[in-house]
């Protein structure tokens, strides 16, 4: 038997073998399991600088039968001893000796690419068509091909098997959750950090692979590039993976085969509905993680207990066998008894299982104490002691696009943030009102809505804009193929039913202009929408776009005309 052979850094190489698979033209009667146990499934944090890490050194010596022995089957057909070379469900990234995995998607079907992934010289085909299958057995004879019932179940099988299981060296910590997955997902892997404990990060704003910047292309990525960061993590000593974990991303099986040690839930409030169509749907796949249907219960299950949603979750993942640890403002086990909001942040009084303290935080207003609770009690679940994490939590810091402070010495305050729905809208605002009753000043929010999106949130998000700021310019996030004034058409019956003064400015850098030169000193701009984005995606095309660079062109030069600035 020829063996899968990972060299890593530091360490002694490893063999791993495997069984072999069905006969050559067997169609099983039955699926059957090979080796690999399934998932039948930010804010703030501290700043570690990027990193140059090594190249990582993984070698790959695994044929057809031993690939295929791994992979959930119900047919099975052709054979080779030749060397796989990789793993793809994309035939534009397939090179001589790859594995192409052909997959029925939202979008598309893999399956219309086959012919192409062979003639770019595909080792063999894994398919969830029958009807493919039976055409390959005849017409591509000699083209090794597997039938499986479950597309995205058969990558993550052969990613994983490819790639080492590297989901075998590494602690899962999944977040999901309409708001705060990525400032919850970015404090885990700070206080993990702080632990002197390596990790991969996986999420909205990019990557961290052991220290290793890389951007992100998804927030949920598909598993075979989720276990390919995982094996390059793994390879440099990694031993935690926290990943945010999308509905999207569980609804179509993008976590199969990530066994999630620790999995939170932050909220859910209207979000997605273009895809998910109802809210009772929404929460069915957020649901996933949790209650032991499609992937394993977690260990540990961390809920808001000020969510509404969290006595149903607590239910399920008991049910399923996960211990269940909830947070929150004044309730929950591990809770934040009492608290102050301060101009650089708040200090807490915790109340937990494992001990009470008293902690600053650099983290504002009371949505970051509910995230910094939920990660805190996150790592705790991993084995960070609470001495531990009360010591780290002063050190953490913001991260780009959420709630990030633009500083160009104006005497207001703006503040880039992600906030794209009507009740992170809400928050947001929320947040700003805590800042102008010490000031007395006003809140102005800019924003807009996503286009090819939910329509029925657009009047709700202006309605959530107006209710509580003091002046709303409304104008495009990233329209992608609509008219960008259809939308702000949807968006202003809810503008006009809250009664605040507003304008409408289709062009987004022209309305963060009008927003900050309409401040006052006290008051405060809200930049809200894109957060962290570097790109504004229009007319079929993306453009390089960031609100906090562009805010700052505008802030120098109101200054040079003002009178403000640090230069001044």
């Amino acid at each position: 038997m020829r063996r899968h052979r990972v060299s890593l850094p530091d360490s002694s190489p490893k063999t791993i073998g495997f069984r072999v698979p069905p006969v050559r033209g067997q169609r099983l009667m039955k699926a059957e399991v090979c080796g690999l146990r399934l998932s039948p499934i930010q804010d703030s944090y501290i700043r570690f600088p990027s990193i140059q890490a090594d190249p990582t050194t993984i070698e790959f010596d695994m044929n057809w039968k031993e690939l295929a022995s791994e992979v959930t089957a119900v047919g099975a057909g052709g054979d080779s001893e030749e060397q796989v070379t990789g793993v793809e469900y994309d035939s534009r990234k397939i090179k001589p000796g790859a594995v192409f995995v052909a997959m029925k998607g939202g979008s598309t079907d893999g399956n219309r690419y086959i012919d192409k992934a062979i003639n770019a010289g595909a080792l063999g085909i894994i398919t969830d068509s029958s009807n493919t299958f039976d055409h390959l057995l005849v017409y591509q004879a000699g083209v090794p091909v597997l039938e499986v019932e479950h597309g995205r179940r058969a990558l993550a099988e052969a990613s994983a098997a490819f790639f080492g299981h590297p989901e075998r060296k590494l602690a899962a910590t999944g977040i999901t959750g309409t708001n705060g997955k990525t400032t919850t997902a970015f404090l885990t892997e700070a206080l993990l950090n702080a632990d002197k404990r390596t990790t991969v990060l996986v999420g909205t704003i990019e990557y961290h692979v052991a220290g290793e910047i890389k951007p992100s292309v998804h927030t949920t990525p598909e598993s075979r590039d989720l276990f390919e960061l995982m094996a390059e993590g793994a390879a440099r000593g990694a031993t935690e993976l926290v990943t945010e974990v999308s509905s999207h991303g569980l609804d179509q099986g993008r976590a199969l085969g990530v066994n999630f040690d620790v999995a939170v839930f932050t909220n859910l409030t209207r979000d997605h509905l273009d895809y998910h169509q109802t809210m009772e749907k929404y929460f069915a796949a957020k649901r996933l993680l949790f209650d032991g249907t499609l992937y394993p219960a977690p260990r540990v299950a961390v809920l808001n207990a000020m969510d509404t949603h969290a006595q149903e979750l607590g239910e399920a993942a008991s049910k399923a066998g996960a211990e269940v640890r909830t947070y929150g403002i004044a309730t929950g086990d591990w809770r934040a008894s009492s608290y102050k909001l301060t101009p650089g942040g708040a200090i807490i009084n915790l109340e937990t299982p494992a001990g009470t303290a008293q902690v600053t935080s650099k983290l504002a207003g009371e949505v970051n104490i509910l995230n910094l609770l939920a990660a805190f009690t996150a790592a705790h679940a991993r084995g960070v002691s609470f001495d531990s994490l009360v010591e780290f939590v002063p050190k953490l810091q913001p991260v780009p696009g959420r709630f990030q402070p633009v500083d160009a010495g104006q005497p207001f305050t703006a503040i880039v943030d992600y906030a794209h729905t009507d009740d992170a809208l809400r928050n947001l605002i929320a947040l700003a009102r805590q800042m102008t009753a010490q000031t007395g000043g006003r809140i102005i929010t800019m924003f807009g809505c996503g286009g090819d999106r939910d329509r029925t949130k657009r009047p709700k998000m202006g309605q959530a804009a107006g209710a509580n700021s003091d002046f709303v310019v409304a104008t495009s996030d990233n329209p992608r193929s609509e008219d960008p004034m259809e939308i702000l058409a949807e968006i202003e019956p809810g503008l006009k039913a809250s009664g605040v003064k507003y304008i409408i400015e289709p062009d987004r850098a022209t309305a963060i202009h009008l927003a900050l030169k309409e401040a006052l000193a006290g008051d405060v701009v809200l930049l809200a929408g894109k957060g962290h984005e570097k790109e504004q995606t229009l007319a079929g095309r993306a453009i390089p776009f960031d609100d906090a660079q562009v805010a700052l062109t505008a802030l120098a030069e109101l200054g040079s005309k003002m009178g403000y600035g640090k230069g001044q």
